[in-house]
Order: structure tokens, then C-alpha cells, then sequence
């Protein structure tokens, strides 16, 4: 597995990372397949878990801290995020001081540990004034509950805002922009996003790079009516017969290289070192030993022209 730098910081990520985001807590409640699939990351040298106190309403990092706390933590990248509703408590959303705090301690509560290594933003507030949040997010890292922060879905200008507003306040400046992105959602993370982090130093952790299992090839034949899949405004959005037509086309190439649609599907997303890592979710050890074939893989000049021909911007 090889490691890499988050932005300009020090932190170094497995190019592959777990995420707890509809799967554990969710599809996955059993503690014992959780522990495989775990441990299957774990040995394939996947050193960073993502997760969100949303995710399932806590249920995830329950799930995956209980598992968690048997590996090495110091070995360990572990990153949760605040921003949605968790109750029906005014002050249980978004990004003011007072929810941060609130929702940093239930996080590391459920995940068992005493700090985060990344504390997510998990979309902007446009309710606080981004000099709260700044100010709060450095608090925690100048106490150690967190060592680093970052921002997810966030746009390039509000990244920006928020880089010059640490700097020219003494304060913790982001380290790393956590957005949707792959084949088939690329447009506003190319054209917007990149543009942005690269400028001022930070990586970038890609969540759905499989867009959402659809180029896997799963749903070549069709989808399963209220799955999250056709339930969801993402999924409805990678679910089109423009896009799976799409992903048809990129057997014959996989094909070519002698694997699969997800290998070739990460193998892109990675291609690029503005990405440190690319976080995917597994529902059994099967899946995520797919995923893991992608780490060592370099797509050569001529393949990643066919796949930018099919899925031109």
C-alpha cells in the first residue's frame, strides 16, 4: 500500500480508506462481518477510517470504534465530521462553536478514543460566521482532541475563505477538502475544487468513487427498485442510461488490462496526486479485496485517454 501525503501537511493516508458511510450501522449491523471487512482493510495495509456522526445516527462509529479499539491507535487515521441534525434541538446542527464541541465529544465517545486525527466540516454553515468555526476547529486542535481539520463539500471559494481567514488570524488553516468524486462526477471537482486545493495546500479524500456501485457494473442490467440507489437524488443522478451505457464501455478495457470495472474506476480517480485518497464502502471482505487491487495500479497515457473520451467533462 503506498501512503500519501495530505496536502502540504505531514499526514500520510492509505491511498485506499474504509468509510462507515451506509454500510456499517446500516447494511451491515453484525459485529462479526464487521470485523472481517475490517481486518481484510487492516491487512491490505489500509491505515485511514472515515466516518460521520450522521451515518446511521452514531450506529456506524459505534460499530466500527468497537472493532477499532482492538488495533494499535496510534497506527490508526481516524476522521469523523458535525454538521446535520442529530435530534430536534436547535443547536444540534450546523457549524457554531457550540454544536462543534457538542458533536466532537459524542463522536469520540462512540469511536472509543480520545482524539480524531481529522474533523470534517461536513458541509458549510452559512448560518455562522466561518470565523466561529475557524476559531472553534482550532481550539480542539490546540487541545488535542483533533490533530487536523478538513471541510467536505465545501466550494473552492469557501476553501479559500477559510485558508486566508486562519492565516491572517494566527488561526489552524484546513488540511485537506473531502468531496464526491469519480468517472462519472468529476466536472465541479476538476474545474472548481482542484483549482482550489492545490493553490492553498490541501489534499483531497474522494468519497463514492465507485459512483455508488454503478461503475462496478453492478447495475448493468438494472437496479433494485428502493435501493439507495434509485432512492437518493445522488444515486438518481449516476443511475441514467447515458451513464450505464458508459460503463458498458469500460469492459472491454478492464477487460484488456485483466481487471475489473472497480479496479479501473479507482485506478482513475488515484491517478492524479491531488487525491490522497479515495474512501470506498464495503458490505462483505469481497468487495473491499476489489478495491484494494486498485492501490498498486497505473493506468498508462493511452488507457486514461479512453476513459476521459467516454467520460468527457
Amino acid at each position: 500500500m503506498e501512503y500519501r501525503r495530505v496536502g502540504n501537511s505531514g499526514l500520510k493516508i492509505s491511498r485506499i480508506a474504509l468509510g462507515g458511510w451506509t454500510t456499517f450501522g446500516g447494511s451491515v449491523t453484525d459485529e462479526a462481518l464487521a470485523r472481517a471487512i475490517i481486518e481484510k482493510a487492516i491487512e491490505g495495509g489500509v491505515n485511514f477510517f472515515d466516518q460521520a456522526d450522521i451515518y446511521a445516527k452514531g450506529q456506524s462509529e459505534l460499530l466500527m470504534g468497537k472493532i477499532l479499539k482492538d488495533q494499535k491507535r496510534d497506527n490508526l487515521v481516524i476522521s469523523s465530521k458535525c454538521y446535520w441534525p442529530m435530534s430536534s434541538d436547535p443547536n444540534d446542527r450546523g457549524l457554531s462553536r457550540k454544536h462543534i464541541m457538542q458533536s466532537l465529544h459524542g463522536s469520540l465517545k462512540r469511536l472509543g478514543t480520545d482524539y480524531l486525527d481529522i474533523y470534517f466540516c461536513h458541509r458549510y454553515d452559512l448560518e455562522t460566521p466561518l470565523e466561529e468555526t475557524v476559531n472553534a476547529m482550532t481550539d480542539l486542535v490546540r487541545s488535542g482532541k483533533i490533530l487536523y481539520w478538513g471541510t467536505s463539500e465545501w466550494t473552492g471559494e469557501q476553501i479559500a475563505a477559510a485558508v486566508s481567514l486562519a492565516k491572517e488570524n494566527g488561526l489552524v488553516a484546513p488540511i485537506v477538502e473531502q468531496p464526491h468524486y469519480s468517472l462519472a462526477f468529476r466536472q465541479r471537482v476538476e474545474q472548481e475544487i482542484i483549482p482550489s486545493t492545490t493553490a492553498h495546500g490541501l489534499g483531497l479524500v474522494v468519497w463514492s468513487p465507485l459512483g455508488m456501485g454503478v461503475l462496478t457494473g453492478k447495475f448493468d442490467n438494472g437496479a433494485v427498485e428502493g435501493s439507495r440507489l434509485t432512492e437518493t437524488q445522488i444515486g438518481r443522478e449516476l443511475y441514467t442510461p447515458e451513464i450505464i451505457e458508459k460503463v458498458r464501455q469500460l469492459k472491454p478495457i478492464a477487460d484488456e488490462l485483466g481487471i475489473s470495472r472497480t479496479a479501473l474506476a479507482l485506478g482513475w480517480v488515484l491517478r492524479t496526486n491531488a487525491v490522497s485518497s479515495a474512501i470506498v464502502g464495503a458490505t462483505k471482505p469481497e468487495q473491499l479485496e476489489e478495491s484494494l487491487k486498485a492501490q498498486d495500479l497505473v493506468l498508462e497515457a493511452g488507457v486514461l485517454e479512453k476513459l476521459d473520451s467516454i467520460f468527457a467533462i
